[in-house]
C-alpha cells in the first residue's frame, strides 16, 4: 500500500467516525425534541443540529464522488444516499413556511435514515474486524436493526399519540408498547392516529421477519458439533502386528490385475501370476 492510499484509508476511517458521531447526535436531538418538546412546532436548536449533520453527510458524498474513478456511475448508484442527506427542514424554513410538529417529525426522519445507515456500517466493520462469521454478522445486524427501529418507533408513536391517546401517560409507556409489539405480544395501548396505526403494523412485521435469524444463530452457536468418525481412528497408530490376515489380504495387490507381459520362448506374452 502506498503512502497516498494509506492516508486515504485513514481519512476514510476518520470520516466514518465523524458520521457515526453525527448520527448519534441527530438521534439524541430528535429524542430530546420529542420527549421534551411542545409537540406543536420544531425548535430552532433541533433545526440547527439537523442542518449541520446533513452538511456532514453531504460532504461525505461529495468527497467520495471526487475520489471515484467513474463519477457518473457513482452518482447514479448512490443517488439515494444524496436524497436522504439533504436538510429538507432547513430548506423549508428558509422559504418562510412554518411546518407543524407532526409533519416536521416525518420530514426529519429522512436524515435519520442516513444516520441509521452510517451506524449500520460501523456495526458491520466492528463485527468483521473481529473475524466473526457470517451468522454472527447477521445476528449483530439483527440486534442493531431491532433496537434502533423499535426506539425510533416509540419516539414517533409517542409524538403522535401523546396529545390524543388517553392511555399513553409518558414515553416509558410508548417504549413498552413498542417492545411488546415488536415481540408480537401486543399491549393494551391502541393507536388512534394514522401514523400510530402504521407503526403498529410495521413493528410486528419486523419482529416476525427477523425472528428466524435469531433462531438460526442460537442453533448454530450452541448445538453440539457432530464428531467425524474417520478422525477418531488415526491410521498412523496401527502397528504391523495388529493387522489381521483378512486386512492384509485386502491390502495386498489384486491378483487379477494383469502385469506387464513377460517374453517366452515362443515370443507370446503371458500374464505373470
Amino acid at each position: 500500500m502506498t503512502i497516498s492510499e494509506s492516508k486515504h484509508a485513514e481519512s476514510t476511517d476518520r470520516l466514518g467516525i465523524v458520521k457515526l458521531l453525527a448520527g448519534i447526535t441527530l438521534l439524541v436531538s430528535l429524542s430530546w425534541e420529542i420527549i421534551a418538546g411542545d409537540h406543536r412546532y420544531l425548535s430552532m436548536t433541533y433545526l440547527t443540529i439537523q442542518f449541520f449533520v446533513c452538511v456532514i453527510f453531504l460532504y461525505d458524498f461529495l468527497l467520495r464522488i471526487l475520489q471515484s474513478e467513474h463519477r457518473g456511475r457513482f452518482f447514479v448508484r448512490h443517488l439515494f444516499y444524496l436524497l436522504i442527506s439533504i436538510p429538507y427542514l432547513t430548506l423549508i424554513s428558509w422559504t418562510g413556511v412554518r411546518m407543524t410538529h407532526d409533519w416536521g417529525i416525518l420530514v426529519g426522519l429522512v436524515p435519520m435514515l442516513r444516520a441509521f445507515l452510517a451506524m449500520f456500517l460501523i456495526v458491520e466493520w466492528m463485527v468483521r474486524s473481529k473475524r466473526g462469521g457470517r451468522m454472527r454478522w447477521l445476528f449483530a445486524a439483527y440486534l442493531f436493526t431491532v433496537v434502533v427501529f423499535t426506539y425510533v418507533s416509540a419516539l414517533v408513536f409517542y409524538d403522535y399519540e401523546v396529545l390524543v391517546n388517553p392511555k399513553l401517560e409518558g414515553f416509558g409507556n410508548a417504549l413498552w408498547w413498542a417492545w411488546m409489539n415488536v415481540t408480537t405480544v401486543g399491549a393494551e395501548i391502541f393507536p388512534v392516529t394514522a401514523v400510530g396505526k402504521v407503526v403498529c403494523v410495521l413493528l410486528p412485521s419486523l419482529g416476525m421477519m427477523f425472528f428466524p435469524i435469531f433462531t438460526t444463530y442460537i442453533l448454530q452457536e450452541y448445538m453440539p458439533q457432530q464428531s467425524n468418525p474417520s478422525s477418531s481412528t488415526p491410521s498412523s497408530s496401527t502397528s504391523p502386528a495388529s493387522i489381521s490376515p483378512a486386512s492384509s489380504a485386502s491390502s495386498s495387490p489384486d491378483v487379477s490385475t494383469p502385469a506387464p507381459p513377460a517374453s517366452s520362448a515362443s515370443g507370446a506374452g503371458v500374464p505373470e501370476v
